[in-house]
């Protein structure tokens, strides 16, 4: 048995022995798509980065320490891969297998007005009206 192989013979990977999941599969455990396809189409439009480097092969394996950088509907995702699996499990499960990174959403502007309204309250009246247009251009 030489320095390079497990007991088994198999060849011991060259970071150590710490093997990889494709980046495809493992967005799909960790169900952040609803479908391997779709992962693959994700990975395919070469949009997706790990730890930086822009990706467009869905063979690539991640490994857990990786990032992941990727756009999912009108939000950009950055996630550390903490853990790989080897089923596509429940979502709490599924939660495990990363770190949302994500930078957190901004809080509303300190003083800034915001017309409320109660539910079921019907059209809004022309002051409300005005309220709200002036909300959206900011004055």
């Amino acid at each position: 048995m030489s320095g390079h192989e497990n007991r088994d013979g198999r060849a011991i990977p060259p970071d150590g022995g710490s093997e990889g999941q494709r980046i495809d599969r493992w967005l799909w455990h960790a169900r952040f798509l609803k479908s391997r396809t779709l992962a693959q189409g994700l990975v395919q439009s070469a949009k997706l980065r790990v730890n930086g480097e822009r990706i467009a092969r869905a063979s690539r394996l991640v490994r857990p320490g990786d990032v992941l950088t990727f756009p999912l509907g009108p939000h950009i995702r950055v996630v550390k891969v903490l853990a790989l699996e080897d089923r596509r499990g429940p979502a709490p499960e599924a939660r495990l297998l990363y770190e949302d990174m994500d930078p957190p959403a901004p809080s509303p502007k300190q003083g800034a007005v915001q017309a409320i309204r109660e539910p079921g309250s019907g059209r809004p009246t022309k002051k409300e009206r005005r309220e709200t247009t002036a909300l959206k251009q900011g004055l």
